[in-house]
C-alpha cells in the first residue's frame, strides 16, 4: 500500500519502501544506533546489520486513518542509554517524515534487536 496525499494539482502517492528508506536513514543518523536489524531474524537468518539498500527489512509501515504507524528494528551500541537513544529515534523519525514527505507518524515503535560492542 501507499500513502496518498491529495493536492490542488492532483494526487501524490508515496510507497511504503520510500517511507521505510527515509525512516532507516533517520534512524542510522542517531548517535548510539549501530545499524538496522531484520524484523524477521529467524526467517531471514540474519544476525548481521542491514546495509543501506536493505533498510526496508528493518522497518514496518502500517497505514492508519490519519497517518502511519512505524516499527523500527535496531541494534544499539554498548554503553549508551538505550531509552534515550530510542527516544531520539522516535523524535527524528517523526520530524523527517513530516518535513520530507508530509506524512504524519501516529506512532513510532522502536524495537532493540541487539546490543553491539564496538571496537575502540
Amino acid at each position: 500500500m501507499a500513502v496518498k496525499i491529495k493536492t490542488k494539482a492532483g494526487t501524490i502517492e508515496i510507497s511504503n519502501d520510500v517511507i521505510a528508506t527515509v525512516v532507516g536513514g533517520a534512524t542510522t543518523d542517531i548517535y548510539g544506533i549501530v545499524g538496522m536489524a531484520s524484523k524477521n531474524q529467524i526467517r531471514d537468518n540474519l544476525n548481521e546489520l542491514l546495509r543501506k539498500e536493505n533498510y526496508a527489512k528493518g522497518v514496518v509501515v502500517r497505514q492508519e486513518e490519519n497517518g502511519v504507524a512505524i516499527d523500527v528494528y535496531t541494534v544499539v551500541s554498548y554503553g549508551t542509554k538505550i531509552s534515550e537513544v530510542c527516544r531520539n529515534v522516535q523524535e527524528k523519525v517523526k520530524y523527517n517524515l513530516e518535513t520530507l514527505l508530509g506524512v504524519t507518524a501516529n506512532s513510532v515503535n522502536v524495537f532493540v534487536q541487539g546490543v553491539r560492542v564496538l571496537p575502540d
